[in-house]
């Protein structure tokens, strides 16, 4: 209903306002001063309503500002045609009510500076007082408003039409801060108006008229005779001080804003103090974090496009005076929440990154201030506020992209202590993404441990929690990063990448039953890759003292996989006690060797029960014996039969059948003439044909369909047999392999075997091998069967 009222009084309004135009324009084509001046008169009384709202009311004064226009050309017309500007100026006086009476002096103002028949100085201080008049907080606004727009290009400055003298200057200067005293003081109490329910209609209100206000201080910062001087001693401390005394949210933040970008760069540099020094000043609902961070971020900006400007920076203290206002800040506001208080060092952090990047103490020194504010809030459990952490925490990050960088900063790690276990990960998986992402090189043990300490809420459990809740992909994700960390790490001198490695260890094994098995690998590899590097030089290198000694860190590693067999992963611990066995082989350590062995057969013995990973495991077992080499002959017998042992005891027949023809592989070792034992090779190979006897005769005793099981076993141990044979075994004999090409020849006759393309491909293989020149032929010969003749 309101706004219907407004449109219906706003177009009555602009009848009146149309009506009084054209007859106030049909007299001043007919020259008639006095009817142009009632009819002018007429039209302005309009603006004396209080029934519209400022949107309309606004509406409607551009439409008069319009028609005044036309006025102020007539005006000027008069004075050529020998009418006395004086008398104008004396005659619109005379106009009955006194808001047209001013819109009238005003506008025939501005013709009678631009005369030069009378000082500026005289005018624009007769016109600035005589708008006290109308102390309506909307009429008044806008009166004011006109006589800034109309005497703009009126005011006397270095370089304009208008020049004057110092104290002409001056005197401009007084006519616009006290028209924008003035302005501010109509505008605030526009908030008292009306009843205290509509306050946040009014407030919305106010905002829309708040460029009005705004305005002056463009003009202000446009008066060429506004030096930094002029700027320092007189216009921002009365500007200032209008900010302050107004006690006025809306208004002080409006204001500030209009300060720091409206007014030079170098201003605001040379006057930083008194700028900073009002923001304690302010009301404590005022968003103080869009004024500091509005001033820091166009400074930031002055620094960025000015080489020259950056000693200005250094010489008037920028940063500590910026520490100290936002301390002082935060001080004055005690109910100011943690989000805000560290929104408040992040953009101080931003702007001393941005413009002191080389001064690290500096950087330090905010992180520090945001400590000791947080030191008084604890854990945070406001998302708001651990995100604002997470960006100030970024921040250098971003701007380094260089951890060992972070690194130096001692107050970092202080600041994520503040970060609840969540968001403590996220920030560890930001670190070490950072690492990763710009290869950055992590070369000594202090810097793993510090990189590590910042990077715990990845690593380790906090206070015996595990993340249960996450979603498995994405925790197996996040413990990949942890490894490729590992991997990352690298230094030249094998003596401190050993210490890296113990460093490493220490937090890996903080990790917790889920974490262990995904980041243990990577630790163990990168130690073998050291062992790799220290192998074949001198035993000790460094002395008895030193840690990068294979031995040592082979022993690191057994106490390292220990670790896996009690959170329940012994598959892996298995695999990585063989890799270790592996290595403490080609180091030429038989004892550690014999170590990594045992405590694999103690896995196998007593934690693998599954079948199939039985199966798995004694492969893995039979491969890495089988390329043993340093092992003593008593030594080596122990864990043959040991492993020829666990064959025989599998589960599955056919499993029991291949595990023992693999181990014929432990007694013939190519490279090594001292471990080529013919015989023990065939009787493996006939101790896994009567296992496969036994499978074949199973398989006919419940025959329904097919023998494919049975008769793949003996295909594949007539490919043993060739391959032994091909190898030299002078054990291996035609006749043996014949009567197993004759078994399988008859048992594929009495019933589809399914292994038909098995048998084929042997088959053409002992063909070619038959036809080709020397001494693999020669074997061949040995091999007659009835598939070939």
């Amino acid at each position: 209903m309101i706004a219907e009222d407004d449109e219906k009084w706003l177009a009555a309004a602009n009848a009146a306002v149309k009506q009084n135009a054209f007859y106030m324009q049909r007299a001043i084509d007919s020259n008639n001063l006095k009817d142009a001046l009632k009819f002018s008169a007429q039209m302005l009384s309009e603006l004396r309503t209080s029934k519209l709202s400022p949107h309309k009311y606004y509406e409607l004064y551009m439409r008069v500002f319009n028609e005044l226009g036309t006025l102020e050309i007539f005006f000027k017309e008069e004075t050529g045609r020998g009418c006395s500007i004086a008398e104008l100026y004396e005659l619109v006086q005379h106009a009955g009510n006194i808001l047209p009476r001013l819109y009238l002096l005003c506008t025939i103002g501005s013709v009678y500076i631009k005369s030069k028949d009378v000082t500026t100085t005289d005018i624009l201080k007769d016109l600035v007082e005589m708008c006290r008049a109308v102390q309506h907080p909307l009429r008044g606004l806008f009166l004011r408003s006109y006589l800034a727009q109309v005497t703009r290009d009126k005011l006397p400055s270095i370089g304009s039409e208008l020049e004057g003298d110092g104290d002409a200057q001056m005197n401009a200067l007084e006519f616009v801060l006290q028209n924008f005293t003035e302005m501010n003081k109509l505008w605030v109490r526009m908030q008292h108006q009306g009843s205290s329910r509509e306050k946040e209609k009014r407030e919305k209100e106010r905002n829309e008229l708040r460029d009005l206000v705004g305005k002056n201080l463009h003009v202000l910062s446009q008066l060429e005779g506004v030096d930094l001087g002029i700027y320092r001693d007189t216009v921002l401390p009365r500007i200032l001080e209008q900010v302050v005394n107004c006690k006025d949210e809306l208004a002080q933040c409006y204001l500030m804003d209009c300060i720091i970008q409206v007014f030079p760069d170098d201003f605001h540099l040379q006057t930083l103090d008194v700028l900073l020094g009002v923001c304690p000043q302010l009301q404590p609902s005022v968003d103080i974090k869009t004024v500091l961070s509005g001033l820091m971020e166009r400074l930031s900006n002055y620094a960025a496009s000015s080489v020259e400007a950056l000693p200005n920076f250094l010489q008037v203290e920028a940063f500590s005076k910026f520490n100290y206002a936002i301390g002082k800040v935060v001080e004055a506001q005690v109910d100011l929440p943690a989000a805000g208080s560290v929104t408040l060092y992040l953009f101080l952090l931003k702007f001393t990154l941005h413009v002191y990047s080389d001064r690290l103490d500096y950087v330090d020194q905010v992180l520090g201030s945001c400590v000791t504010q947080l030191s008084a809030t604890g854990k945070l459990c406001d998302d708001k506020a651990a995100k604002q952490i997470v960006a100030f925490l970024r921040a250098p990050l971003e701007k380094y992209n260089n951890v060992v960088t972070i690194l130096k900063l001692t107050n970092y790690p202080r600041v994520m202590e503040y970060l609840d276990h969540e968001t403590n990960k996220t920030m560890a998986i930001i670190i070490v993404q950072s690492v990763l992402k710009n290869n950055t090189h992590i070369s000594t043990a202090d810097e793993v441990d510090a990189l590590f300490e910042l990077a715990k809420g990845l690593i380790k459990d906090f206070d015996g929690t595990i993340d249960n809740e996450i979603d498995e992909e994405d925790f197996q994700e996040e413990q990949n990063f942890v490894a490729r960390l590992v991997h990352n790490l690298y230094n030249d001198d094998p003596e401190e990448m050993s210490k890296i490695i113990f460093t490493v260890r220490k937090h890996i094994l903080t990790g917790g039953p889920k974490r262990l098995p995904l980041t243990i690998p990577a630790l163990v590899f990168s130690a073998l890759k050291l062992i790799r590097r220290l192998r074949g030089g001198d035993e000790n290198p460094f002395g008895d003292d030193a840690s990068a000694t294979p031995k040592r860190i082979l022993q690191l590693l057994s106490e390292t996989v220990e670790a896996l067999s009690d959170v329940s992963a012994p598959d892996l611990a298995l695999r990585l006690y063989l890799q270790c066995a592996q290595a403490a082989n080609d180091c030429e350590l038989e004892t550690v060797t014999y170590e990594f062995f045992t405590k694999a057969y103690l896995l196998y013995e007593e934690e693998i029960s599954d079948s199939k990973a039985q199966v798995t495991a004694l492969r893995l077992i039979i491969g890495t014996l089988q390329r043993m080499r340093v092992l003593s002959v008593e030594n080596r017998d122990i864990l043959t039969h040991k492993a020829t042992g666990y064959s025989a005891r599998l589960l599955r027949k056919p499993d029991q059948c291949r595990a023992v023809y693999e181990c014929a592989h432990l007694f013939w070792a190519d490279e090594c003439e001292n471990l080529k034992d013919g015989e023990r090779v065939v009787l493996c190979l006939i101790r896994a044909q009567r296992i496969a006897d036994a499978v074949q005769n199973m398989t006919n005793a419940s025959r329904g369909t097919s023998s494919t099981g049975s008769v793949a076993l003996y295909v594949e141990l007539l490919n043993k047999y060739l391959y032994f044979l091909e190898k030299g075994n002078t054990k291996v004999t035609g006749d043996t392999i014949k009567s197993l090409a004759e078994l399988i020849r008859s048992e594929t006759k009495k019933v589809e075997s399914g292994a038909e393309s098995f048998i084929n491909s042997t088959l053409r293989y002992i063909e070619f091998q038959r036809q080709q020149d020397g001494g693999m032929s020669e074997k061949y010969e040995k091999i007659k069967m009835e598939w070939f003749e």
